[in-house]
């Protein structure tokens, strides 16, 4: 088994287990997530981990129906440069919040050692996205985390 999929088979059961402390094992100190509904990333272990509590408590009936493995280049990078092309996940995964229906992936970017660096998150429709974004929104706000 590759790094990459014991890596993802980790991440899946980390998810459905809503176990931060699992999560917290699989990512680097300088873990970095790309958001469909905010242009720059979360940055850091501690604003990824906020994140994935919230979204733990906010998607309904989430469970993840696919795992691709090949690889991607990092992101962190400024647009048109070069980046780190290493082994990555895609994890396509259906689920709901509020009434809405969401279709989603999370590409894992893995480092050498088979942590996560980077997690890209790609949703649709449009009319989801927009209800992730408020619902996350309310939950970040609850928690503390940004201010309004």
């Amino acid at each position: 088994m590759s790094s990459a999929t014991s890596t993802a088979d980790r991440f899946r059961a980390a998810v459905a287990g809503h176990d931060l402390a699992a999560l917290d094992a699989l990512f680097t100190d300088d873990v970095r997530l790309n958001s469909p509904v905010k242009s720059k990333p979360f940055e850091g272990k501690p604003a990824v981990l906020a994140l994935f509590r919230v979204l733990l408590r906010t998607f309904e009936g989430f469970h993840y129906v696919g795992h691709f493995d090949g690889s991607v280049q990092s992101a962190g990078v400024p647009f048109g440069a070069e980046g780190t092309e290493g082994p990555a996940t895609v994890l396509p995964f259906r689920t709901t919040v509020g009434e809405r229906q969401v279709h989603g992936i999370d590409m894992l970017h893995l480092t050498p050692e088979g942590l996560i660096d980077e997690i890209t998150v790609m949703l649709r429709p449009q009319t989801a996205v927009v209800a992730v974004g408020e619902a996350v929104l309310a939950g970040l706000l609850t928690d503390g985390v940004v201010t309004g």
